[in-house]
């Protein structure tokens, strides 16, 4: 990455972003100056940002891109929407953003917010036995106690995830005969008390089983309340009937007008069957093309090279997509193969700390970096596309170095980052942190 001021490698951009280390914000440098008080706003909502660095095109040397040009704006905000950008006023009376570059808000597009021990009592994980139907019987114990406070424990977790310059989530939610209805609930009123910097998607989670447990009466009530998926969990596994579960679940979905999210962590043969019969379900309803998603889907690293090309291609046509972790043990997902047919391709933390994991970290900018790594993608061009996994598929520059992002009308959700990640940005975690319980890291 190229600036006017001093030359910015790419490299030391996502990988110092996503530094993994404890203690250390992922994003070092969000804008610190907190200029997205109350007191900075209009009656009107009105706000001017100055000194905005904005990508505007690759720099080309003989057919290849080695750095990525820069320059600064002017960048008028009003009623939540970029209404302007124009060339830079450096004496305006304006928020003056220093120099740091604007990106689009992050996306974390698997998580449960609704059962975590973030913002409480430090609790590492349980000895397993029983597997899946064991963790079932884990968690029937301890969701009771879990429920008591999990609204502000939700409230804390989407603060962490806002220090890391996330302004959206796609959150599975229990919906159990333990959990009942409550679960959502206590959700719910964690999203209204931050919806004013903070978005979500709900997804009602069968974690129990559809049938397992009789989840069927609270999914139903579910579907008929504020959320905007159907999920499911290893229909073989639990439930022992690949067919009967993706049916009820398709079937649910289409009654409600909601979409589908489905857990698969079985990599077998059941995986994959899974996997084909979803992909037949829905090329059955085209309704649901562009609506329905498998999460984890750990069977596609299991495959052969021919055979994830073969699913991959399916998948791309019934327009399913895969939001994954990146990697998960020693799989690691066919990602350069999923874009190749067009299979949306998306992120998220899952687990930050609770009864299944504690190594999370709350940035999705860090699954960028971990893909970019993993697959070698080295050259200038290929490190600015990783960023679209942190971003929910939206650039700055389309493929051919055209700005396309941001645009006047669009919503005025960004980030600002330090992208030089100086030493000196990282030394001022403190500063960050501050700022995350007022909601002020992204706008």
């Amino acid at each position: 990455m190229k600036t006017s001021d001093n030359n910015i490698s790419r490299k030391d951009f996502i990988r110092n972003s996503a530094l993994a280390v404890a203690g250390l914000t992922l994003i070092p440098n969000i804008m610190t100056a907190s200029p997205f008080d109350e007191k900075n706003l209009s009656v009107k909502g009105k706000m001017s940002l100055k000194n905005v660095r904005l990508e505007t095109g690759f720099e080309y040397q003989d057919g290849e891109v080695p750095s990525t040009q820069t320059d600064l704006f002017y960048v008028e905000v009003e009623n939540g929407k970029i209404i302007k950008i124009s060339p830079n006023q450096p004496s305006a009376k304006a928020v003056d953003a220093k120099g740091l570059l604007m990106l689009p808000a992050f996306k974390d597009m698997h998580i449960h917010l609704d059962k975590t021990f973030y913002g409480d009592q430090w609790q590492a994980v349980r000895k397993r036995t029983g597997g899946i139907k064991g963790m079932i019987e884990l968690e029937q114990k301890m969701l009771p106690e879990m429920l008591k406070n999990s609204t502000f424990k939700a409230e804390k977790l989407i603060e962490l995830l806002q220090s890391k310059g996330t302004s959206f989530a796609r959150s599975h939610v229990n919906i159990e005969p333990t959990s009942k209805l409550q679960s959502l609930k206590n959700l719910q009123k964690a999203l209204e008390n931050k919806k004013k910097g903070f978005g979500a998607e709900l997804v009602a989670f069968p974690q129990h089983g559809v049938f397992y447990t009789d989840s069927v009466p609270y999914l139903k009530e579910a579907a008929k309340m504020d959320i905007d998926f159907i999920g499911g969990v290893d229909p073989f596994n639990i439930d022992g009937d690949i067919e009967k579960v993706i049916d009820f679940t398709v079937q649910l979905a289409l009654d409600n007008k909601k979409g589908i999210d489905i857990h698969l962590h079985e990599t077998g043969d059941s995986g994959l069957k899974t996997v084909e019969y979803l992909i037949k379900k829905v090329t059955e309803n085209p309704a649901l093309k562009g609506k329905t998603y498998l999460s984890h889907c750990f069977v596609l690293g299991k495959l052969e090279a021919a055979k994830q090309e073969e699913i991959a291609e399916k998948l791309g046509d019934a327009q399913i997509g895969i939001v994954s972790t990146i990697p998960f043990g020693r799989l690691i997902m066919p990602i350069p193969t999923l874009y190749k047919h067009n299979v949306t391709v998306l992120t998220g933390n899952d687990s930050i700390v609770d009864h299944w994991n504690t190594f999370g970290t709350g940035s999705v900018l860090q699954k960028a970096n971990l893909m970019a790594q993993l697959y070698g993608y080295s050259t200038e061009f290929l490190l600015s596309r990783s960023l679209k996994l942190a971003t929910g598929n939206i650039l700055p520059l389309d493929d051919k170095g055209t700005q396309q992002w941001p645009k006047s009308g669009d919503k005025a959700n960004f980030v600002l980052i330090n992208a030089s990640c100086s030493a000196e940005a990282v030394s001022r975690i403190s500063e960050v942190e501050s700022l995350v319980h007022d909601g002020n890291v992204v706008f």
